[in-house]
């Protein structure tokens, strides 16, 4: 099946309302702030001080979700091309899809930490949507984490964690060091560009090859002339633009996208 990357200029499916993962926390806390980045005025958040997730449901959902961490070197997150974009696209397509905004460890005098604040909060957002599943028409057996760049590195941290998502999608992600990889270890759907920082063009290969040692079922692309932060977005050009596309097709040959919730 060939899909449209974008039938509608981004605007297909409508966010429902922010869901807080720790209703008191921080109530006193300064508010978010939101600028506008050049040169596609991108929203990029910071001064993240109670997390949430923006859910994207589907008018038809296969009972799949993902949990979307947008990256930003946690000291911002770049929530459009890296998040609201790909969530718009995976819900037209079946898969019901939460953009997370978690605590950020590298922004000026932060007090949280990566593997601690960050990654429980994508530890959260997949408690939350697994117990609001049948709400949301979601199995919760299908539910897995998507991460771009910094907030990949949550992503990959979650994939080895005990509370264990259905996959793990690592898109031009920071890797995280020394992870105890194990055939436990959630199946990854693996993206970077072959321009990018040596750390990941070369980091996820090797990611790979370490996944299909310890028995994890993983898919690696890396493509020709990209770099880093390529994201989503309407004007994209090339065989990267239908990353997604190959994303959907790997649920779908995992069985997630078939039946109902």
């Amino acid at each position: 099946m060939r899909f449209l990357l974008f039938a509608l200029p981004l605007l297909a499916a409508n966010p429902g309302a922010e869901v807080v993962l720790f209703p008191g926390m921080n109530a006193d806390a300064p508010a978010e702030v939101t600028r506008l980045a050049p040169p596609h005025g991108e929203r990029v958040v910071s001064s993240v001080h109670r997390p949430t997730i923006t859910p994207y449901l589907p008018a038809m959902p296969t009972g799949a979700a993902v949990i979307i961490a947008p990256g930003g070197g946690h000291r911002e997150m770049w929530t459009d091309h890296e998040g609201h974009n790909v969530a718009r696209w995976l819900s037209d397509h079946g898969v019901a899809a939460f953009v997370l905004k978690y605590r950020l460890a590298r922004e000026k005098d932060s007090k949280y930490t990566i593997e601690g604040d960050a990654l429980n909060d994508t530890l959260k957002a997949l408690e939350v949507v697994r117990a609001r599943a049948a709400e949301w028409k979601i199995d919760p057996a299908k539910v897995g984490v998507m991460g771009f760049s910094a907030g990949g590195e949550l992503a990959a941290l979650a994939g080895v964690n005990a509370a264990r998502p259905a996959f793990q999608a690592l898109i031009y992600p920071a890797i995280p060091k020394n992870m105890a990889l194990t055939k436990e270890t959630a199946p990854a759907f693996l993206v970077c560009g072959e321009n990018d920082r040596q750390n990941i063009s070369q980091g996820l290969p090797e990611l790979y090859l370490a996944l299909k040692k310890a028995g994890v079922s993983a898919e690696l692309h890396v493509y020709s002339g990209v770099g880093h932060g390529f994201g989503l977005r309407a004007e994209m050009k090339g065989p990267v633009k239908e990353w997604v596309i190959r994303f959907h097709e790997w649920l779908g040959a995992r069985g997630l996208l078939t039946g109902r919730p």
